[in-house]
This record gives structure tokens, C-alpha cells and sequence, in this order.
């Protein structure tokens, strides 16, 4: 009988798992996927260690609002743990039907489709919309999961200058004025906490008969009246064709949605196959992001104070003389620019108890390595007195 290395050594992708050396890195160096102990709102435990979480995309701080935490436990009592299906079979229920609406009226749209995951949502807003035959015109700076959504649409792209309406009129008047176009946006780049220049692009985009998809998901809670996101923040939420999003972030919970007029959310009910073949939002996630929604309304504090906090962090970095790459958002980079530099600023942060995340490239341009964070509504006063000289000690190890 062969031995069970023969036998892994007669397959390629076995062996190129082996010997993946990005994967080996990875693992010699331990940047990600690291597992917590415990968490409580800003704190968590890793490893025997409280530490300040200071990349956490709670941006209003509900994780731990205990309506959040008591909508998620009555809908688990009353509607079990899942569905056990797809939306379109046997998994619909009345309480995605009340987040739907709920959602479609807080961004004002006609209709709205939750799914299971945001990554998901922004796919299928871009796959289910584009064709084989259409041009996409995309962001250079766009999320992953918008990427995903125009390969899986098999139409042609063309990408421009990140932010840049005149690169996007550049590429559009090189295209057949009668193809059918799409212009995939974000209204908030989570990486760089850019906030898209919405209506110069609108502009362009109307001139040329664009359809519009712009991905939220760092905008809502965060930008507009009651944190409807950027299009209520420039006042042009009619001009936007579809959002779409996720409820991991200021809505505290997992999932994902697409919003937009009602002939387009039924058109992507007929069309999308992530809906189609996607397994139904569970209850108690889709008890929290209805709660948390609300609360956004009710309780107006939430996002003052995460601005208050953003505004505190960000003068602190700024004495520090640290590159945020202009950053507008409560989402802030510090650049390094390398891996060795970023590396060695977030070993000395978790030294010091903050954590933080790395993110170089080419999950960012190359010299724009950088540390991601991101403030809460949720960090204290505490926290800042760790997170300043926790930062100061990094600076001084560079």
C-alpha cells in the first residue's frame, strides 16, 4: 500500500496547497485569523489578555444594546434557529417580509432583498444586473465581493480612476453610446474611508444612461439623515439606482441587502441565483438588524458620539504625524507603506493591547500598506487612554 505522502505527491493541487507559500507566511507570522476568548462591547479577550478591539465595523456601537440582544432572543424562541431553506422553496417568512420593508423605507425604495451575507448581496446587485453584452464601468478601488459580481455577470468592464468623474467620462465616451451600461460605486470605501463624490459621478453617469449600483455597507449608520448613508448625506437617494449592503456593520448583525424599485428587486427574485440557491437570513439576525435600525432612529446619540470619537482619534493620529490617506469616515487607515513597517506597527499595538488589522498588498495598492481601524460609537474614554499610548509606542518602535 502506497504511503499517504506517495499518495499526496501524485496531486498537483494537493501539492500546491503544500508548498503555498503565501499560505506559509501567513502561518509563520500569525497576522489573521486570530480567534477571541471573550467580547464585550470594545473589549475582548485573546489569549488570556484584555485588549481593545480597534477594527471592529460596529461603527454605532449596538452589538451590545440590549434590545438588540433581546430581539435576537425572542425570535430564536419564536421562530426556531433557521429556516432550513431558500427564500424562494421553503424559507420565506414573515420576518424577513417586516426587515424588507423596514429597510426599503429607511432608504427610501420601493422594495428590498435580504440575504444570508453581505458578500452575497453585493455580488448578486451587480451579477443579477449586468449581462454578457453590457459594459460595467468599476472603481478601481471596489470591494471584493462587487469584483465577484461582475465576473459571474460575464460583461465586459472597464475600470477608472478611483473617486474620478473625469476618468469615468473618459471611458465612457470611448464606448458605444447604445450598449447597455453600469457603473459600480461605493459610497464609503472601507479601506481608505474615502466618501464617494456621488454627485459628480451621477452626473456623468445620467448623461450616458448608466445604471447605478453602489455599495453602502461603511455609509449606513453612519452618513445621512439618521444614517440613511451617502446618497441622503449629498441628497440624491432617487438618483441611485440600487443599494446594496450589509448588516454586519452599523445594524449588528449578518446578512446582506439590495434595495431599489420594485421591477428591479423582482427582477433580481427571478434572475439571482445567490437568492435562488442561498439559504434564508436566520431569525434571531434579522430580529437584531430590524432593532438596530429602529434604535438608529430613536436614539440620535449613538452616531453623535461616534463622530465625537472619530473626531478625538483621528487629532490623536494627526499629532502622531500618521498617515490616514485622507481618510473622511469613522473607517481609518494608518499607512505604513510596506509589509515590514506594517507588520512591525501592529506586533507593537498588540503588544500594548490594541488590536488591530494589517492589510497590505495586493489588498492595497503597493506602498500603501497600512494598519485598518475603524471607531465605535462603544469605545471609551478608557479605551483612548490605552489606544494613545499604545500607538505612541509603536510610532517610537519604527
Amino acid at each position: 500500500m502506497k504511503s499517504l505522502f506517495a499518495r499526496k505527491s501524485q496531486k498537483p493541487i494537493l501539492e500546491r496547497c503544500r508548498k503555498d507559500q503565501s499560505s506559509l507566511m501567513r502561518q509563520k507570522y500569525a497576522p489573521w485569523y486570530h480567534s477571541m476568548d471573550a467580547q464585550r462591547k470594545t473589549r475582548v479577550e485573546m489569549n488570556g489578555r484584555d485588549m481593545v478591539m480597534l477594527t471592529s465595523n460596529d461603527y454605532v456601537g449596538l452589538t451590545f444594546h440590549p434590545k438588540v440582544i433581546e430581539a435576537g432572543k425572542m425570535a430564536l424562541d419564536k421562530w426556531g434557529s433557521s429556516t432550513t431553506g431558500a427564500r424562494p422553496a421553503n424559507g420565506s417568512r414573515r420576518y424577513h417580509i417586516e426587515l424588507e420593508e423596514a429597510l426599503a423605507s429607511f432608504l427610501n425604495k420601493e422594495a428590498c432583498q435580504v440575504s444570508s451575507a453581505g458578500y452575497i448581496s453585493c455580488a448578486t446587485g451587480i451579477a443579477s444586473f449586468a449581462q454578457r453584452g453590457d459594459v460595467i464601468l468599476a472603481d478601481k478601488s471596489l470591494h471584493s465581493s462587487l469584483w465577484d459580481g461582475i465576473r459571474l455577470s460575464h460583461a465586459s468592464m472597464e475600470r477608472f480612476s478611483h473617486n474620478s468623474a473625469k476618468s469615468l467620462r473618459s471611458e465612457l465616451e470611448l464606448l458605444d453610446p447604445k450598449v447597455a451600461k453600469l457603473l459600480a460605486i461605493e459610497g464609503v470605501f472601507s479601506m481608505e474611508g474615502h466618501i464617494s463624490p456621488l454627485p459628480e459621478l451621477l452626473d456623468v453617469s445620467d448623461e450616458f444612461g448608466c445604471f447605478v449600483v453602489m455599495d453602502d455597507a461603511h455609509g449606513l449608520g453612519v452618513l445621512g439623515k439618521d444614517g440613511r448613508g451617502t446618497a441622503s448625506h449629498f441628497d440624491v437617494e432617487d438618483r441611485v439606482d440600487i443599494l446594496v449592503g450589509s448588516l454586519s456593520k452599523s445594524l449588528s448583525s449578518t446578512g446582506g441587502f439590495v434595495a431599489g424599485d420594485r421591477e428591479s428587486i423582482e427582477y433580481l427574485r427571478t434572475h439571482s441565483k445567490q437568492t435562488i440557491f442561498s439559504a434564508a437570513l436566520c431569525p434571531s439576525q434579522a430580529a437584531c438588524a430590524k432593532m438596530a435600525l429602529q434604535i438608529m432612529q430613536e436614539e440620535p446619540e449613538h452616531r453623535e458620539r461616534l463622530w465625537a470619537n472619530t473626531k478625538r482619534y483621528k487629532n490623536m493620529l494627526l499629532d502622531l504625524k500618521l498617515d490616514t490617506w485622507g481618510s473622511e469616515t469613522p473607517a481609518v487607515p494608518v499607512v505604513l507603506g510596506s509589509k515590514e513597517r506594517a507588520y512591525v506597527f501592529w506586533k507593537s499595538l498588540l503588544e500594548k493591547g490594541v488590536f488591530t488589522v494589517m492589510s497590505i498588498a495586493p489588498g492595497v495598492p503597493p506602498g500603501k500598506d497600512l494598519i485598518r481601524t475603524a471607531i465605535s460609537a462603544s469605545h471609551t474614554a478608557e479605551d483612548f487612554e490605552i489606544i494613545a499610548e499604545a500607538f505612541a509606542y509603536a510610532v517610537k518602535k519604527l
